[in-house]
Formats: structure tokens, sequence, C-alpha cells
């Protein structure tokens, strides 16, 4: 016998008015872009030609380990519009902490800086956020700055971050990164930290750079948003 119950009722209703019940929607499971294992679904630019990406980036002990030199990004094969994306991260424990950087909607001819948006993770700077080659980003204008004609970056626009919310060098820190069509958002550690609006809508690869510092990551998971 077919009964109705509260929840067949509400999951009718949500039907009749959207079409589809929001929680029906494909796509929102969140996928794993490091396996914690190898790098397989990764591809790699290093500005030096005659570099290996095992020269750079390797797996140890669970952790996508990047030594920082030759300069470059480790990028995902596949490419991504709108996404939640958790990267988690620390500067390799008894170095000096440097420069990195995840970067997102990646388009266009490999450079050490490609046509795309980048959150940043150098020292002290995490929830800054930079368009690189010309890419849109846009904000409140005390926080905008702009370089036409940057050596490495291009038509660069940056927006600097509210406030920081990093962990000391060594310790575990926490990126999540929402990009929904024009809008991207950065959390650090729980707080939100930037936001960007007037972005460029494309889809891209995620990348990983390689710029002066050891860095490791032990999560990198991402969540497609169905728009």
């Amino acid at each position: 016998m077919f009964r109705h119950t509260p929840l067949l009722a509400a999951s009718i209703f949500l039907v009749s008015l959207f079409g589809v019940t929001s929680f029906a929607r494909p796509g929102l499971a969140e996928q794993k872009l490091f396996n914690g294992k190898d790098l397989l679904g990764w591809e790699h630019y290093l500005v030096d030609a005659d570099a290996k990406m095992t020269d750079v980036w390797s797996v140890q002990d669970g952790l996508l380990v990047c030594q920082g030199s030759p300069m470059g990004y480790l990028c995902t094969e596949k490419e991504y519009k709108n996404f939640h994306l958790v990267v988690e991260w620390r500067w390799a424990p008894g170095s000096e902490p440097g420069n990195s950087g995840v970067l997102m909607r990646i388009t266009g001819e490999p450079t050490m800086l490609p046509n795309c948006v980048e959150a940043q993770l150098a020292s002290g700077s995490a929830g800054d956020m930079y368009g690189f080659q010309g890419f849109l980003i846009d904000g409140d204008p005390d926080r905008k700055m702009e370089i036409p004609d940057h050596e490495l970056g291009g038509h660069l626009r940056g927006l600097k971050k509210i406030e920081g919310n990093e962990k000391d060098p060594g310790e575990w820190n926490r990126y999540e990164i929402t990009a929904a069509e024009d809008k991207v958002t950065l959390v650090v550690n729980g707080k939100q930290v930037n936001e960007a609006t007037g972005c460029d809508v494309r889809s891209g690869k995620i990348g990983l750079q390689s710029e002066g510092g050891a860095i490791h990551f032990r999560t990198v998971n991402i969540t497609p948003i169905v728009q």
C-alpha cells in the first residue's frame, strides 16, 4: 500500500515547485584531487624545461610534498568552473616559510603565473587574491591594486585580505575556497578573510605553486557546484 509521509509530501512539493529536489541534484559529491598515494590526475609546468615533475613534487607518508624549486606549478588534468575547494597545507617543519599559491580556473599558455585567479599561500599573506594575465577580479576599492604590466603576471589585479588567520609556520592550515560564478570567497581556518566579485567565469584547471618555499599538502578536495 502506498502511503504519504511528511518527508515524501515535502519532496513532492519541492519537485512540483522546482522540478527536482535539491538533494537529487547531480555532481555534488566531494572528490579527492590528491589521493594520498600518487600524482594520478595531475600534470605540471616548470620554468626549467629540463626539470622533471619528480624533482619538485613527491608523495611521502600520505603528504604531497613540494620542494619549492624549480619554480612552476602542479595542476589537475581536469577543468572545474564552480566548486568548493578544501586545501590543507603547512610549511615544511624546520624550514623557512616561503611562497606558494592555489591557482584556479587556469587556462591559456602555461607560464610561471598563468591566466587564472590565485588564492595566496605566501607566509603571512594567506587570504590575498590575485588575477594574472588579465584575469578579472574586483572587490573592496580600499583593498584593490592593479599593475597593468607586471613582469611575470602580465596585467595583474590584486585584492588584499580583510585580515589574516594563519597558524604558526609548521602547523597545518585549512583553506576553504568557494568559486560560484563571478564570486570567489576565501576562508582560512574557519574565518572568512576575502571575497572577490566580478571574476572571470570559465572552466579551468586547479593548480598548486612551486614558488621558493618547501610546502606540504595533506588534503586537496573539491566539490563541484551545480548552478
